[in-house]
């Protein structure tokens, strides 16, 4: 799966885009968020607080619950406000 990162998302994880393969167990976004945080100390400041950490999967957005499967795209942003 193609994963992306965006504004402070991608400062603490130190990558932008990556490929990565979808991890035995994970058919949720929020298994796949859990996954990644377990990755290291970067991921795991990452998504400490799902409430700051926005997603879209095949470039539509997306909830923790959804599900991911290999091959989709997800990006994961911070909340974005109007202006």
């Amino acid at each position: 799966m193609k994963l992306l990162y965006f504004a402070w998302i991608r400062e603490r994880t130190g990558i932008h885009e990556e490929t990565w393969p979808l991890p035995d167990g994970v058919t949720s976004l929020r298994d796949l968020v859990a996954a990644l945080a377990a990755r290291g100390p970067g991921f795991a400041h990452a998504f400490a607080d799902l409430k700051q950490v926005r997603a879209a999967v095949n470039q539509e957005t997306a909830k923790l619950d959804d599900p991911v499967s290999e091959g989709d795209e997800v990006a994961f942003f911070p909340p974005m406000t109007g202006g």
